[in-house]
């Protein structure tokens, strides 16, 4: 009898396959995307006073919105996709998705080390709306196993906060052949800029995940629906918005 340890939680794509029991990892491939459509989420405060001073403020946490649409499928490609999404129940259940443009760093040197494209670590603590942290590895050279860099984005994995499923974007890089002139790298180390500030306390230690990055996230419509053509194909797209 064969068994299986977990149900899929990711959007069935040619990466993240499910079985027909709706298990993680089984034979049925949902479809590549024809498109993605990524949006930056954030509500400002702006004021402009008499004498022209500008104020603003963030006035709610930043969070990340997609929309993915599919070539023409058959019902054989459609129906991976079809049952997992039904299956989360428009907006009730959380799912995560793999976006093909952020599966991978940029820098081939540091996507292809597996030490350290996934396992880079705070060497102190990080606090809630900070925008830039260092990162170290055990005898990591940033100039032989690369750097991530600006537009590459990940997570945190924190043992001591295991909700925290953020994803958030590099906007630069600092490393000991160029970094700002009040900042101070060990050999090991690099500094991070990324955006939306840290939206929870990180712990010292905990790791960073540049690589094969998930989206947490939910359907912003609570209706599920696709069309069938004369072809016998099924027309279908999603509408996505980031969740913690």
């Amino acid at each position: 009898m064969a068994t299986f340890t977990t149900f899929a939680d990711t959007l069935p794509n040619p990466t993240y396959t499910i079985g027909p029991a709706g298990d993680a990892n089984g034979s049925l491939e949902g479809p590549g995307y024809s498109s993605v459509t990524l949006s930056s989420n954030e509500k400002i405060m702006k004021t402009r006073t008499n004498s022209g001073r500008y104020i603003s403020r963030a006035s709610s946490n930043q969070y990340w919105k997609m929309n993915i649409s599919y070539n023409p499928m058959t019902r054989a490609e459609f129906n991976p996709v079809q049952t997992f999404m039904f299956s989360r129940r428009g907006g009730l259940v959380p799912f995560f998705v793999s976006l093909p443009q952020y599966e991978v760093p940029q820098n081939s040197t540091f996507s292809a080390n597996a030490t350290y494209v996934n396992s880079l670590f705070l060497p102190n603590a990080a606090f809630a709306g900070e925008t830039s942290m260092k990162l170290e590895g055990v005898s990591y050279a940033f100039a032989t196993h690369g750097t991530p860099t600006a537009g590459d984005v990940f997570t945190i994995t924190d043992a001591s906060n295991t909700n925290h499923k953020k994803v958030y974007m590099i906007t630069g890089v600092e490393t000991a052949d160029l970094l700002q002139n009040t900042t101070t790298l060990d050999a090991d180390q690099i500094k991070i800029h990324f955006t939306p500030g840290l939206q929870k306390d990180v712990t010292a230690a905990s790791t960073t995940q540049f690589k094969d990055v998930l989206f947490k996230v939910v359907s912003d419509k609570d209706t599920q629906e696709y069309s069938l053509g004369t072809n016998n194909l099924y027309q279908f797209s999603l509408s996505l918005e980031e969740v913690q």
